[in-house]
């Protein structure tokens, strides 16, 4: 079968936020070499399409190809995360089946406080939070226990945190907020931080869902904040990376397991995500409040995801291959 396997660049200088931020994006091409080495060995034919500046050469290229469908590895369109969904509308207007979850899933759990007022509206735990959007005052209203944890609304990757992203006062916030409004330019989400264990819980499935073994953050010693920032996820040199350690399968009670498990089920039919999806936890007092839904999660060999699937007996080609099965059954469907 002929795959195109399509990936974003990125500029070489971010369009927002600091320059270390470019780390995260840099690696798309060899999630997609990884994911063309797999797929060969599963007995088809990819070909790596790079999405770039220009939409124009990217259109071309598929259309040249011909590809039977795509596997879908773009976070965003030359710097912009928030137009992730826009890419997967994409390949939906060019009648191009792809692997992942629909545009409008992919834009919806990209938007932190959007996706939150839905988890809050069907019951779903998730930390209180508001949104504060640029020009607006701070409200008079304000609520949230401190401490809380500043973030970018449109980001994911860890983008914009850091251990000032957590803050105890009114001086602080304002300066987070701040930052999160000049260098982020956009709404900065305001929560309640959560002290607790901090998990990753990997779904697969389409119309029925399920759940891999869970992953728990382990924060060593040497870690003032126990917080995933974005050191900590790609600054390998970085003293908070070495104390962050993922551990999969993770110690859990069965309440404690079923409870993380049946909350992500649950959140990603809710948001509609299909095929892969990564759900972050924080467990307090025996309560799984959802962080954030991942719906297009990184599938490097050595990412969470595949991590995961490998505690399940899935090794890397077999994970591959479930994807692309996925993606297949629903072609099949469409076809009948």
């Amino acid at each position: 079968m002929k795959i195109a396997v399509c990936f974003n660049q990125a500029p070489a200088v971010p369009l927002r936020g600091e320059q270390q931020d470019r780390i995260s994006e840099a690696g798309a091409e060899t999630e997609a070499q990884a994911i063309a080495s797999a797929l060969r060995l599963l007995g088809h034919s990819p070909s790596l399409i790079p999405l770039a500046a220009d939409i124009t050469p990217f259109i071309s290229a598929l259309q040249k190809e011909r590809p039977e469908l795509v596997f879908n590895l773009c976070e965003g369109f030359w710097g912009e995360s928030s137009r992730e969904m826009h890419v997967a509308g994409l390949f939906e207007l060019l009648s191009l089946p792809h692997t992942g979850s629909p545009a409008l899933t992919l834009g919806l759990t990209q938007n932190k406080a959007l996706s939150k007022d839905l988890l809050a509206r069907h019951g779903l735990p998730t930390p209180n939070y508001l949104l504060i959007q640029p020009g607006d005052p701070l409200s008079e209203g304000f609520d949230l226990r401190w401490p809380v944890i500043v973030k970018p609304c449109l980001e994911d990757a860890s983008l914009g945190i850091t251990a000032e992203s957590i803050v105890s006062d009114d001086i602080a916030l304002v300066s987070r907020i701040r930052y999160i409004h000049d260098r982020y330019r956009q709404g900065a989400l305001v929560e309640e931080f959560i002290a607790g264990r901090e998990f990753n819980a990997a779904v697969i499935g389409d119309r029925f869902l399920e759940s891999l073994p869970i992953s728990e953050i382990c924060f060593r010693q040497g870690l003032n904040l126990q917080i995933v920032s974005y050191a900590g996820k790609w600054l390998e040199d970085s003293p908070e990376y070495a104390a962050t350690e993922p551990v999969c399968p993770a110690e859990l009670s069965k309440h404690e397991l079923q409870s993380i498990q049946q909350v992500a089920l649950q959140a990603c039919g809710l948001l509609g995500c299909r095929d892969y999806a990564r759900v972050d936890i924080r467990l307090r007092d025996g309560i799984p409040y959802i962080l954030e839904i991942n719906a297009n999660p990184d599938i490097s060999p050595d990412a969470g995801l595949a991590r995961a699937a490998r505690a399940a007996g899935l090794e890397y080609p077999a994970l591959i291959g479930r994807i692309l099965d996925l993606c297949l059954a629903r072609m099949e469907k469409t076809d009948a």
